[in-house]
C-alpha cells in the first residue's frame, strides 16, 4: 500500500512515534502539496497540515483522501464521497485510536486495517467527539478561572489528580492552541448555547489576533 501524508514536522513525529505500519506499506511524507500531483499511485492521501483551506481539497486527486478538519464537516465543505475527516490537532495523532467521519466506511476500514491503525467511526459533526468534549472541559476551566475559583496551575493539578487526566485543561490548551479551541467552540455555540466561549478564553484569542 502506498500512502501520501502532507503533514507538519510535529504531526510527522506524532505519527511515526506512535503508529505501527506493516512492512508492505510505503509511507511518503509530502513537504509541498504540489507534490501530490507528482506522486502517482497513492492508495490513500492524508492532508493533515491545515495550512491549506479545506475548500481547495476537493481539487486534489486521489482514490481516498483523509483531511484534518475538526470544525468544518464533509457536508458543509461539500467534499466528494472519497473524502473522510479526522482530528489532526497536536496531541491527537499520537492517540491509539483515531476518530473518523466518512461517507465510504467499508473501503476506509480496509485501508486502516492494512495500515495497522485503529479507527472509530463517528458522525460527521463539528468537533467529532473527543475534541468537542475536551474543548468544553477547557472552556469550563476558563469559567472557573474567571470566577476566581482557583488558579491555572491549581485547576490543572485538580483535573489530573481528581479525574486522572494526563494533562490539565490549560496544559491541553497550550498544546492544541487557543485558536483551535476558540474556533470550535464558536462553531458549536451557533446551535447550542452551552458552548458559549468563556470571557477569559475569548480574551486569550483576541490577544493572538493582535500579533
Amino acid at each position: 500500500m502506498r500512502v501520501g501524508i502532507f503533514a507538519t514536522e510535529e504531526q510527522k513525529r506524532e505519527i511515526t512515534s506512535s503508529k505501527f505500519t506493516n512492512s508492505e506499506t510505503d509511507l511518503v511524507f509530502i513537504t509541498n502539496i504540489s507534490e501530490v500531483t507528482v506522486y502517482a499511485g497513492f492508495d490513500v492521501i492524508f492532508l493533515l497540515n491545515d495550512a491549506i483551506p479545506i475548500s481547495t481539497h476537493k481539487n486534489i486527486p486521489g482514490k481516498h483522501i483523509v483531511v484534518n478538519s475538526v470544525v468544518d464537516t464533509l457536508e458543509s465543505a461539500h467534499l466528494p464521497s472519497n473524502f473522510s475527516r479526522i482530528n489532526g490537532w497536536h496531541g491527537f495523532l499520537s492517540r491509539p485510536v483515531w476518530e473518523i467521519a466518512s461517507n465510504n466506511k467499508p473501503e476506509i476500514e480496509i485501508i486502516f486495517k492494512s495500515l495497522g491503525w485503529e479507527i472509530s467511526f463517528v458522525k460527521d459533526e463539528p468537533g467529532l467527539v473527543a475534541a468537542r468534549v475536551l474543548s468544553m472541559v477547557i472552556n469550563e476551566a476558563h469559567f472557573a478561572l474567571g470566577e476566581n475559583v482557583s488558579t491555572i496551575n491549581e485547576i490543572d493539578l485538580a483535573m489530573k489528580s481528581g479525574t486522572n487526566y494526563p494533562l490539565g485543561p490549560f496544559e491541553w490548551e497550550n498544546i492544541i492552541g487557543t485558536k483551535n479551541i476558540y474556533l470550535l467552540l464558536k462553531k458549536l455555540s451557533e446551535t447550542n448555547r452551552r458552548y458559549l466561549v468563556a470571557p477569559s478564553l475569548e480574551e486569550n484569542f483576541k490577544k493572538l489576533t493582535l500579533f
